[in-house]
């Protein structure tokens, strides 16, 4: 409740500002961002002039500038810098009220010319250039997309502009496959430290709550400096929100969605109220204060009025009723606002609000391992809300930046199953599964320049707050025998009469908080006569984690066999029923232990060296190695069964060599680590019933050690488009892997190390116009891009167990992947295509335990489309998206075969499905506007 009255007061807050947006001045203004011709670094302190007057500012910490109030016109400015050549650049078009957005890139000065040499270029020229120059003069191999690209996409949010960059792939909005790697093998930053896990058990990012157009610029870097974070083998993606934005403005999106299978379709949920609209339980789900300890229940030590009461309380509202499937529903509100001062500082602030809401079908969900046939239907309901608030001032050569981001789910999911077990048991199970995930991190930073020159100083500070409340899940199921089939005189009994973790009420609930902070330091000076830059940085995070769970439940215990036949035959909204409790036929048990809950934290202490040097024009060198130590701790409420330490160096080395202006060829080495998730070190164990098996943690787990070479050959053509073919190669030690311990009719799936493993590859990237078709608008406008990746990867299981494979694929670990689009824009940028194409080669889900083999994901094509339209003098765009076009299967099987494909039915000599469905496709129509 005190979270609503937050959201409440948050919410008004919110109103205000933006009811109080005043009108636009009509001059228009030109800002932009000045940097090192070869090394991308920004410059600090480079006087920026309007030729022939005295107007002129100076690039800040950031190395950016802006020029107000200027009247509509054309304009040349003069960028000089000492040590570097001056440039002049013409013909800068103002059109009130936007912004003219010019980036220029200088280049130092040889002795002989310091300070008589001026450069000129045209305001098209130098955009080139500098794109040129962004695209070039990286220090690893990375793919990224700037504010600009942004700006010229249809996108709403990250996970949309993500799926633009080269070797990404984004699953369910949250999930990162990087070279075919998955979500454990790479990691996200926001604002420069690490962004939470939105999930409790994987490394899972919701990038859907960062609209697109607060966004500054995305990378994904695919090989390791020392001053990024170390745990990656696959990419990690740099998100940097803007907190200055360029001008004032007010912005709202409004959109509505249509799923195929779900949408206007018959809707099964129990009532929903506005609070659950709105994200929030309203409290009625969650164990009474009062309720009894799981001492006092283990004891059995209850009286009978305190039994009967105790059940009483518990949440028992399980009707469920029939309704119609609303459309997805998404709103989005951003306000931005910049004050310049007369002194030249300047303040900023960006706001946003977004919601969702979805009621989702999955129907027809086969489910089937071992004595298991099922078939499920899923009805979710599915509220977000997010907000972002950034803040900045810049004064001088410092900046200061608070920035701040909320998410919150709300999942409300009830499941019907029906299918046979053991070859002779019907069974109706049937699942209420509430959840709700936040998110809250606040971090402020500081950007200096120290003395003279480009010496640069950076901190930050964060704080952030992750929570998981599941409260009441309850699972409950009818069985009668497959012999009486079709004999309605013989009805289904719920299996009440004893307690295991399939069958009873969990109330689990996640608090973590993490507490980071670091400070970076670069300075430029010359070295053998090379420019170099030498930066070093400490830094901590501090991450506490509490998990409770309980799982309880209602033990019938009459000894009247024709009373338990007909309470047992009683529908789920019945059979829990006030007037059964108060009967006394029930009591109220508990099952599991102490090792169902758990405490964790871990500290990681970290510092790093890098130099990064330029030999003569063509050569430059990244290098150095970070060194971090981490200390992690896994506890019961009576016991320390986790307590590792570990200090690692981490060496990385990145060349650059430049072929031609147009051509780089680059070759790295790194080391990097993957550690194991607090939920995979617990002893802590629960029954999942979509993967119809328990998930039990390993506490001797340990980090694993991952060896990466990556060289990489690429070449622009023009400027916005790439060629480039890389080969990589990556040794695991300690490889970390889910498996299934399947000796057991419920498997338990856990995680393992691997001795070793090893992943090589090669991946292909094209982006090109196609204005070589032919010499006109239509093909001038349309642009192709394609990323192949082609993986190999070998694991060698531990020898602890008669596991039926010696060998295979890494999990997660796909042969191939492979992302292409086609863009095309039209009538002056007003129309926007955008389709795009994904494929990920089959992958293992779960390896191989003692008596099945591996769970393999079968290879999907996913087709989406986008297209968008400008109006209103381009302040608002109507967007229409068409997602999963295709709607293929999703689909999870045993290999029985070998033949390294789907054969369907094991009946025919093929292979079994472990799991299958479809998703449905995706229809959505949105308008946003800005003011």
């Amino acid at each position: 409740m005190n979270s609503l009255k937050l959201f409440k007061s948050a919410a008004l807050t919110m109103l205000v500002l933006f009811l109080s947006i005043a009108a636009y001045a009509q001059t228009g203004k030109i800002s932009g961002v000045v940097s090192d011709t070869k090394t991308g670094e920004t410059l600090i302190g480079v006087t920026v002039k309007i030729k022939g007057t005295t107007k002129g500012v100076s690039t800040d910490v950031d190395g950016k500038y802006t020029l107000q109030a200027m009247a509509n016109g054309k304009y040349t400015l003069e960028f000089s810098y000492v040590g570097y050549q001056t440039k002049e650049v013409s013909d800068i078009e103002v059109k009130s009220p936007a912004v003219t957005n010019l980036s220029v890139t200088l280049s130092e000065a040889s002795g002989q010319n310091l300070g008589e040499v001026v450069i000129k270029a045209s305001f098209k020229q130098e955009s080139i250039n500098t794109l040129y120059a962004q695209q070039k003069n990286s220090a690893l191999i990375s793919d990224g997309i700037s504010s600009e690209q942004i700006k010229k996409s249809p996108d709403r949010n990250t996970s949309d502009v993500l799926k633009r960059v080269s070797g990404a792939t984004i699953q369910d909005n949250k999930f990162v496959i990087v070279r075919g790697l998955s979500d454990r093998y790479n990691t996200a930053t926001l604002d420069n430290s690490t962004l939470p896990s939105t999930e409790a058990n994987k490394k899972a990012f919701s990038f859907d709550i960062v609209p697109s157009n607060l966004v500054d610029k995305i990378t994904i870097s695919k090989t390791a400096t020392p001053d990024l974070p170390a745990d990656f083998a696959g990419g990690a993606v740099q998100i940097v929100t803007k907190d200055i934005p360029d001008q004032n403005f007010l912005s709202f999106g409004v959109g509505y969605g249509y799923n195929s299978q779900s949408t206007f379709k018959d809707f099964l949920a129990t009532k929903k109220n506005a609070q659950n609209y709105l994200g929030f339980e309203d409290g009625s789900k969650q164990l009474a204060e009062n309720f009894p300890s799981s001492e006092q229940v283990a004891k059995g030590t209850l009286t009978s009025s305190k039994n009967i009461a105790a059940l009483k309380s518990l949440p028992n509202d399980l009707t469920v009723k029939n309704r119609s499937a609303l459309p997805t529903q998404n709103y989005q509100l951003s306000l931005g606002r910049v004050k310049h001062f007369e002194s030249g500082n300047t303040f900023g602030a960006l706001i946003s609000a977004t919601y969702r809401n979805a009621q989702t079908i999955n129907q027809d969900v086969e489910r089937n391992f071992y004595v298991y046939n099922y078939t499920d239907n899923q009805y979710k309901f599915s509220t977000n809300l997010g907000g972002l608030a950034n803040f900045a001032y810049s004064f001088g050569k410092n900046k200061i930046s608070f920035k701040n981001i909320y998410n919150r789910n709300y999942d409300d999911t009830y499941a019907e199953r029906t299918g046979i077990k053991d070859g002779n048991s019907l069974n109706r199970f049937y699942a209420y599964d509430v959840m709700q995930k936040s998110l809250f991190k606040t971090t402020l930073e500081g950007d200096h320049q120290i003395g003279e020159g480009n010496n640069k100083l950076k901190w930050t500070a964060s704080y952030s707050n992750i929570g998981n409340n599941q409260p009441n899940q309850l699972k409950i199921n009818y069985t009668k025998p497959l012999a009486a089939q079709n004999d309605p005189s013989v009805l289904y009994q719920a299996n009440i009469t004893s307690l295991g973790k399939d069958n009873t009420r969990l109330f689990s609930d996640l608090n973590e908080d993490i507490y980071s902070g670091d400070v970076n330091y670069s300075t430029p000076f010359k070295l053998f006569d090379a420019s170099t830059t030498f930066k070093l940085g400490l830094g901590s995070q501090y991450r506490d984690r509490n998990f409770a769970a309980r799982f309880i439940g209602a033990e019938l215990i009459t000894n009247n066999p024709d009373l338990q036949t007909q309470i047992r035959s009683l529908p789920v909204n019945q059979i829990f029923s006030q007037s059964l409790f108060e009967s006394g036929v029930y009591r109220l048990a508990e099952v599991g232990g102490e090792l169902d809950s758990y405490k964790a934290n871990s500290f990681t202490n970290y510092g790093y060296v890098m130099l990064d040097q330029k030999f003569g024009e063509n050569f430059r060198a990244v290098y150095g190695a970070r060194v971090e130590s981490y200390n992690v701790k896994v506890m019961s409420i009576s016991r320390t069964y986790v307590d590792d330490s570990q200090v690692d160096v981490l060496p990385s080395v990145n060349l650059t060599y430049s072929l031609t202006k147009k051509a780089n060829l680059r070759a790295s080495y790194y080391r990097t680590l993957a550690r194991p998730e607090f939920r995979e070190l617990s002893l802590s164990s629960y029954y999942d019933y979509e993967l119809l098996g328990n998930i039990t943690g390993n506490p001797n787990l340990k980090r694993s050690l991952i060896d990466n070479a990556d060289i990489r050959y690429e070449i622009y053509p023009e400027a916005g488009q790439l060629f480039s073919v890389s080969a990589f190669y990556k040794h695991f030690t300690n490889a970390i892997e889910s498996y299934r311990y399947d000796v057991l009719s419920t498997p338990d799936v856990s995680f393992f190390n691997t001795p070793k493993a090893y992943t090589y590859g090669l991946e292909f990237e094209g982006r090109k116009n196609l204005n070589f078709i032919g010499d006109n608008n239509f093909f001038k406008n349309t642009t192709a891009y394609v990323n192949l990746s082609l993986i190999k990867s070998k694991v060698t299981n531990p020898t602890d167990q008669n596991y039926i494979d010696k060998t295979r694929p890494m999990v997660g670990q796909s042969p191939y992947v492979v992302n292409a689009g086609l863009q095309h824009s039209a009538l002056d940028n007003k129309l926007n295509f955008n389709v795009l194409y994904n494929k990920i080669g089959r992958r293992i889900v779960q390896a191989s335990g003692i008596n099945f083999p591996s769970t393999w994901e079968n290879p999907r094509d996913v087709i989406d489309l986008q297209v968008s339209y400008k109006v209103l003098k381009s302040k608002g765009e109507f967007k229409l998206n068409a997602g999963d076009i295709l709607n293929q299967r999703s689909i999870i099987y045993f290999d029985y075969n070998g033949d390294k494909k789907y054969n369907g039915s094991i009946g025919n000599g093929g292979d079994e499905t472990f799991s299958s469905y479809r998703s449905g496709r995706n229809i959505s129509l949105s308008f946003n506007y800005t003011f």
